[in-house]
């Protein structure tokens, strides 16, 4: 499987909340979105800050915003969906996964 065709999509409210984040923080960077074991679902979502990116990384970028997706990870995130959602509960980012079977209430983790 080629995984850039299957790539994941950011939401432009993503691209924009990621570009606050980083003129917020004063230095440019990149935000990573990562796959690891663990949660009440069996897997989560990892999301943070980096000031490079990986050989084997997928960058996906926008208006010199840069989000990262490493090799392990992007199989878990292939034709996901990663958007900033704004709700009576909060904001988060948040990530629309059709390879999830399952996924907890707060969704930041999910089985397969």
């Amino acid at each position: 499987m080629d995984a850039t065709n299957n790539a994941p999509q950011v939401t432009d409210a993503a691209f924009k909340r990621i570009a606050e984040i980083i003129e917020a923080e004063g230095a440019p960077k990149m935000l990573r979105v990562a796959v690891l074991g663990g949660g009440c679902s069996g897997f989560q979502y990892k999301f943070e800050l980096t000031d490079a990116a990986e050989d084997d990384d997928l960058a996906l970028e926008k208006d010199g915003v840069t989000v990262l997706v490493d090799a392990v990870s992007l199989p878990f995130l292939s034709d996901a969906v990663i958007d900033y959602k704004t709700e009576l509960i909060g904001a988060r980012f948040a990530i629309e996964n059709p390879n999830a079977s399952s996924s907890c209430g707060c969704g930041t983790s999910f089985s397969i």
